[in-house]
C-alpha cells in the first residue's frame, strides 16, 4: 500500500485537479506582472532641464512591481525638483514644459501651464543676441503659448498658478536700471530726445501682455491674488515707470490702471506711492521718465472720485499736482497735468482759485516757453471758474497778465491778448472791469506806443477797442489817470536829472580849484611782490 492509502489521503484524480488549479493561479499571477511597454508608450522629455531623454519603458523593465513603482516615482521627483520650486510644486504634477498644449490632455493642461510658467523664469542677457540663442527662442515660444492659453479662457488660476505667474513676472520684469543709461542732464527738457529701447523688449512685451491678461481675467479670485499682488509687488511695478523705453512705460500704464481698478484694497496705497514719486521728482531729483504716464493714469482716477471730495484727494492736488509746475521739464507732461487739474475743478469749482494761486506762485520769470504753457492752462481753468472764485484772485492774476501783455517776447504777448477772445473769460472781465481795466491799461498803452512787434501792437489796439465798447467813460478815466501818472513820473525824472547835473558841476569845479581835495594814498600790498 502507498502512503496515501495508509493515511487515508486523496486519490490520483484529486491530486491532478489540485495541480491544475495551482498552475492556473500561477498563470494568472504571471499575466498580471508588467511587460515591456512599446515605443508609443514612452515618455519623451527632450528639452527639459534633465538634459537627456527619459523613457518610462526603461523604468518598467524590472520584474518586481514594488521596485518599478519606486523607480517611476524617483523619475517624477527629479523632474519636479528641477522645474518647480518646492513651495509651488506641492500637489502639482510635473510635465515637460516644452510640450505643446494641444499635445496634452485636458486634465494635464493646468499642470503644463504651471510648468511653462516656471520654465520662463530663466532670464538672459539680451544685449548679445547670439548668446543662448536657442534657449531664448524656446522661452519666447513658451511665452507666446502661455498668452494664447490664457486668452482662450482655458486657464484656471489656482493658488499654485497664481504663485507661478507672479514669480515669473517678478523675475522677468523687476530689475534695476543701470545708471549709465540715464541722461546726464537734470530732467528731459524737450520731447525731441531720442528714446532708448530695451534690447530685451521682444520678451518683455509678451510678459507684459501675459500679466495684463492675468490681471484682467474674469474668473480671477481677487482675495487670493491680492496676497501676491501686494504692496511690495506694486512698489516694484511703480519703479519700472522710470524706464527709458517708451514702449515699456505704455504697457505699465495699462497694467497699473487695471490693478487700480481690480484691487480696491490697494487704491489708497497706490495713490500714496505715486505721490511719493512726484515729491521726489519735484523737490529732489527733477528726473523721472514716467511722470506723464502716471498723470495719464490719474486723469481717469480723478474723474472717478466720489463727491464731496475727500481731504486726501485735495491734498494730492495741493502738494503733488500744483508743485509739478515747477520743474524745467514741464513740457513733457504738461498736457496730462492740465487734464488732471481740470478734472479736479470739474469735481469742485471752488478749487479754481486754489489752482490759480498755485500757478501764480510757480509762474516762470525767465522761461518764455513755460510761460506760454501757463497761460494756456490758465485759460482752461478760468473757463471753469465761477464769478465768486474769480473775484477772489482777479487782482494778482491781472497784474501778472498785464506783465504778459507787455512782454518783449511776442508769442507770450500774443497769447495773453488772446484771453479776450474767450467768451467766458471776457464775461468775467466785463463784470469786473472797474478793477481789471486799471491793472492792464498801462500795458496796453505802452504796446500801442512802442512795442517792436506789429502783431502785438494791433492786438493791443483791439483789446482797447473792446474796453471802449464796454465802458468808454472808464477807458477815458484810465487814460487821464495814466497821463497824470506819466506827467508825475516825468517831473520826478526831470528833478532827478537836475540834481545829478548840479552834483556833476560841483565836482568838476572842485577838481579845477583843487582847494578841498584830499589826496588819497595808494593802498600798499601787505605781501611783497
Amino acid at each position: 500500500m502507498g502512503i496515501d492509502h495508509l493515511h487515508g489521503g486523496p486519490s490520483k484524480g484529486v491530486l491532478s485537479t489540485e495541480y491544475c488549479g495551482i498552475a492556473t493561479m500561477l498563470k494568472q499571477i504571471l499575466n498580471k506582472l508588467p511587460r515591456k511597454v512599446s515605443k508609443s508608450d514612452t515618455f519623451d522629455t527632450a528639452g527639459s532641464d534633465l538634459g537627456s531623454t527619459t523613457s518610462f519603458s526603461n523604468v518598467f523593465q524590472c520584474t518586481n512591481v514594488g521596485s518599478t513603482l519606486s523607480s517611476k516615482l524617483n523619475i517624477v521627483k527629479r523632474v519636479s525638483s528641477v522645474v518647480f520650486p518646492a513651495s509651488i510644486t506641492s500637489g502639482v504634477e510635473a510635465i515637460d514644459p516644452y510640450l505643446s498644449f494641444k499635445d496634452v490632455s485636458n486634465p494635464h493642461k493646468q499642470s503644463l501651464f504651471i510648468s511653462k510658467l516656471n520654465s520662463c523664469c530663466q532670464t538672459f542677457d539680451m544685449s548679445d543676441p547670439d548668446k543662448n540663442c536657442r534657449e531664448q527662442d524656446l522661452k519666447r515660444q513658451a511665452l507666446i503659448e502661455l498668452v494664447d492659453f490664457v486668452s482662450s479662457g482655458s486657464a484656471k488660476f489656482t493658488e499654485p498658478a497664481i504663485t507661478a505667474m507672479c514669480k515669473m513676472c517678478s523675475l522677468n520684469l523687476f530689475r534695476v536700471f543701470p545708471p549709465k543709461s540715464r541722461s546726464n542732464c537734470i530732467g528731459r527738457e524737450t520731447e525731441d530726445e531720442e528714446p532708448v529701447f530695451d534690447p530685451a523688449w521682444s520678451h518683455l512685451q509678451i510678459v507684459y501682455d501675459l500679466l495684463l491678461q492675468f490681471i484682467s481675467y474674469n474668473s480671477l479670485d481677487v482675495k487670493v491674488v491680492k496676497m501676491y499682488v501686494d504692496p511690495t509687488f506694486i512698489l516694484r511695478l511703480l519703479d519700472l515707470f522710470d524706464s527709458e523705453d517708451p514702449r515699456e512705460r505704455d504697457c505699465l500704464k495699462t497694467v497699473l490702471h487695471r490693478v487700480y481698478g481690480k484691487f480696491m484694497v490697494h487704491r489708497p496705497f497706490i495713490r500714496k506711492a505715486v505721490s511719493n514719486i512726484i515729491y521726489r521728482f519735484v523737490f529732489e531729483t527733477e528726473r523721472h521718465n514716467g511722470i506723464a504716464e502716471l498723470l495719464e493714469i490719474f486723469g481717469s482716477v480723478i474723474s472717478g472720485f466720489a463727491l464731496p471730495l475727500k481731504e486726501e484727494h485735495k491734498i494730492f492736488l495741493w502738494r503733488a499736482l500744483i508743485p509739478l509746475h515747477k520743474p524745467k521739464s514741464l513740457g513733457i507732461y504738461h498736457q496730462q497735468l492740465t487734464y488732471c487739474v481740470v478734472q479736479f475743478i470739474d469735481k469742485d469749482r471752488k478749487l479754481a482759485s486754489t489752482v490759480i494761486k498755485g500757478l501764480l506762485k510757480y509762474w516762470p520769470v525767465t522761461n518764455s516757453q513755460k510761460e506760454l504753457m501757463f497761460i494756456s492752462e490758465l485759460e482752461e481753468v478760468l473757463e471753469m471758474a465761477s464769478m465768486v472764485e474769480f473775484q477772489m484772485i482777479m487782482v494778482p492774476l491781472f497784474r501778472r497778465i498785464g506783465c504778459c501783455l507787455n512782454s518783449s517776447h511776442h508769442q507770450v504777448a500774443e497769447r495773453a491778448h488772446l484771453l479776450w477772445n474767450n467768451e467766458h473769460v471776457l464775461n468775467l472781465i466785463t463784470h469786473n472791469r472797474q478793477v481789471i481795466l486799471p491793472l492792464v491799461f498801462p500795458s496796453l498803452a505802452r504796446n500801442t506806443q512802442n512795442h517792436w512787434n506789429q502783431a502785438v501792437l494791433n492786438l493791443s489796439l483791439n483789446v482797447k477797442r473792446i474796453f471802449c465798447e464796454m465802458d468808454e467813460e472808464l477807458v477815458l478815466a484810465c487814460q487821464c489817470k495814466l497821463e497824470e501818472e506819466d506827467s508825475k513820473s516825468n517831473a520826478v525824472a526831470e528833478r532827478r536829472r537836475l540834481v545829478w547835473e548840479r552834483l556833476e558841476t560841483t565836482v568838476s569845479l572842485q577838481a579845477v580849484g583843487g582847494d578841498n581835495l584830499v589826496p588819497v594814498k595808494p593802498a600798499t600790498c601787505a605781501v611783497a611782490c
